[in-house]
């Protein structure tokens, strides 16, 4: 399926120049939305992920189902105060400041194999301050996953050597 034509171009949103990348048109079609989780999940078979990460809020639409079709658990990543119990953070720069994920304490065990996924892969940031979170617990990151990748933002630089694999790429 070409994942590229279901997702919707919007130009000059939020802000003059910006062409946003809408996924909910992809979502709102049944058979485009199961492809593409179907899509990442035959990407990491046989990797025994223990955990999926899905950062806050368009993560837990990819993350979770991506973690049920590959037999993991699923762990959210929530902006500071937005979880009931004992927290991690970490820190990481937005356009015009900072801001703070977090996670559960014990959301991942020592040694476990985690997989991050989220919608989009744009400056890095949001995937760096996840793949921190993981770190802090002493899980085992083996990889980062997203529908979209906007190459020209050189996003991946940020995440170091772990691999990356998105569906569709915009240079």
């Amino acid at each position: 399926m070409n994942f590229k034509e279901k997702i919707r171009v919007i130009p000059d949103f939020p802000s003059e120049g910006i062409r946003f990348k809408d996924i909910t048109t992809l979502l709102k079609d049944g058979e485009a939305y199961r492809a593409a989780i179907e899509a990442l999940a035959e990407h990491y078979k046989g990797m025994e992920i223990d955990v999926v990460l899905g950062p806050e809020a368009r993560g837990f639409v990819v993350g979770a189902p991506l973690a049920l079709a590959l037999g993991a658990g699923f762990v959210p990543v929530r902006k500071k105060g937005k979880l009931p119990g004992e927290t991690i953070e970490a820190k990481y720069d937005l356009e015009y400041g900072k801001d703070i994920l977090t996670m559960h304490k014990d959301a991942i065990q020592p040694g476990q194999k985690v997989l991050i996924a989220d919608d989009l892969l744009a400056t890095g940031g949001t995937i760096s301050a996840t793949l921190d979170l993981v770190r802090q617990l002493g899980g085992e990151p083996v990889g980062v996953a997203f529908w979209i990748e906007l190459m020209y933002l050189n996003g991946r630089e940020k995440l170091g050597d772990v691999a990356v694999h998105s569906l569709v790429k915009y240079e």
